[in-house]
């Protein structure tokens, strides 16, 4: 069985997401962050050197990383759902989508955050920061216009992966200026999957 090392307030509420899509058995082992640093306790790391968030342990294995995570789980798991067909065009689309949620759309987020801690010192990077976010969610809200979900009318792993990133952007930008983008987000969070995830996993502050 699939155990899920589970961070509060973190990406690996994605991945419960995802195994409770796919109606899978799987164990928390739950791990809270310190209330004054908001980083990971250092029990992860006897999980794996990084103590980073989400982590899964599988029949001997580990594996980190939210992207290779979601393929790991539904390459074995899935049994065809989540995914297009990995000889079609859409497959290329989709693990496009896997790479850009945290190759791309998570770094300004995360640098409007890290940035905001400098204060005044931080100031000029903001307007470089403000447009490469507007950049992204406008990029996101532009591919979903027409569509329910990121590759059509059905939900797939990608919007899974993506879905931090329109969670935080609920916080840390103005997400109702891409109405796509807030539909999507308030569309996925609405699933009963979504909802049984957070009922497992505990209170998640991104779930708005």
């Amino acid at each position: 069985m699939i155990t899920v090392h589970h961070l509060n307030d973190s990406r690996s509420q994605r991945i419960l997401w995802l195994l409770e899509e796919l109606a899978l058995p799987y164990d928390i082992k739950p791990y809270q962050r310190d209330k004054q640093t908001r980083l990971a306790p250092p029990e992860l790391k006897s999980i794996h050197p990084l103590g980073k968030s989400p982590v899964i342990s599988d029949h001997g294995r580990v594996i980190i990383e939210s992207g290779a995570i979601i393929d790991y789980i539904i390459r074995h798991y899935g049994g065809g759902r989540l995914q297009p067909d990995t000889a079609s065009p859409a497959y290329d689309d989709y693990q496009q989508w896997l790479h850009f949620a945290e190759g791309s759309a998570m770094l300004p987020l995360l640098l409007k955050l890290y940035v905001s801690m400098l204060g005044d010192a931080g100031k000029p990077l903001s307007p470089r920061i403000e447009s490469e976010i507007a950049n992204h969610l406008g990029y996101i809200n532009q591919s979903l216009a027409g569509h329910d979900y990121l590759m059509g009318s059905e939900l797939s792993g990608a919007d899974v992966q993506l879905s931090f990133v329109g969670e935080i952007a609920g916080a840390r930008a103005d997400r109702a200026a891409y109405p796509n983008v807030d539909a999507w987000v308030r569309r996925f969070q609405a699933r009963p999957a979504y909802q049984a995830a957070i009922a497992r996993g505990g209170p998640y502050g991104f779930a708005q």
